[in-house]
């Protein structure tokens, strides 16, 4: 594991670490993971964690659902979700089903963001009201990032981006219409996922370096949405990436 020097002007809240493989990077933000959550166990009896889906954290999953935690006191749910059925290809929940609610980690309480309805703005004041079951403070967010700068369903050019960067008032999640990307989108808001005890960026391969690095760079959050993780000084974030 090496330290990253992508910007002499960094945040202090933010840390960069880069791995000269996958596997490396996946057995070390298992087990960071795993400290985490058997904090908040040890502590208040209970954990909370939000994770990314798509590709790149289903080894890391595989990781960390061996982990010899009390799965049970742990609360998982998806920093966003395409808004289709659990089965298809496309979905989040479907991804981690298959990867993270699997050996030890089956017994972990799973609370999906879709919820049926039409639309997610349709679903939206049902699953604000699901998500006030969470604890204040989550234990660790897991996010990713496109190579246009989008973390969650923090789209640049969608209308709810506002609302869904806002600190007041609080929401924990809104719906978003990508202007890009397929699937309408349900995505918990950037208050939501600042209430951590840590937040990790998870990257993989060599194009996600320049674009890490143009988030770094000034320029505007909306251009980059990353740049409101990045930038806020309440939560700390570290920078996971391996080739």
């Amino acid at each position: 594991m090496n330290e990253l020097n992508l910007n002499p002007e960094l945040n202090p809240c933010v840390s960069l670490e880069a791995f000269e493989a996958r596997a490396g990077l996946e057995q070390q933000l298992c087990e960071r993971i795993s400290t985490l959550l058997s904090r908040g166990i040890a502590e208040r009896g209970s954990a909370a964690l939000v994770v990314s889906g798509g590709r790149t954290p289903a080894a890391m999953f595989q990781c960390l659902s061996e982990q010899p935690l009390d799965w049970s006191k742990v609360t998982i749910t998806l920093a966003d979700e395409r808004w289709v059925d659990n089965q298809h290809e496309d979905s989040n929940e479907r991804s981690v089903r298959e990867h993270l609610l699997q050996n030890r980690a089956a017994a972990a309480q799973f609370m999906p963001l879709y919820n049926g309805e039409q639309s997610p703005a349709a679903g939206q004041a049902a699953l604000e009201s699901r998500l006030a079951a969470l604890p204040r403070r989550i234990d660790a967010v897991i996010l990713g990032m496109g190579e246009d700068g989008h973390t969650a369903s923090f789209f640049p050019g969608a209308k709810e981006l506002g609302e869904a960067l806002l600190p007041e008032p609080y929401s924990a999640c809104t719906a978003v219409i990508p202007p890009e990307a397929p699937w309408p989108r349900m995505t918990l808001t950037l208050p939501r996922l600042l209430a951590s005890a840590q937040i990790f960026l998870h990257l993989c391969g060599e194009a996600k370096l320049p674009v890490l690095q143009q988030a770094l760079a000034p320029g505007e959050i909306e251009a980059m949405p990353v740049r409101a993780v990045l930038r806020q000084s309440t939560t700390p974030v570290a920078v996971y990436w391996a080739p």
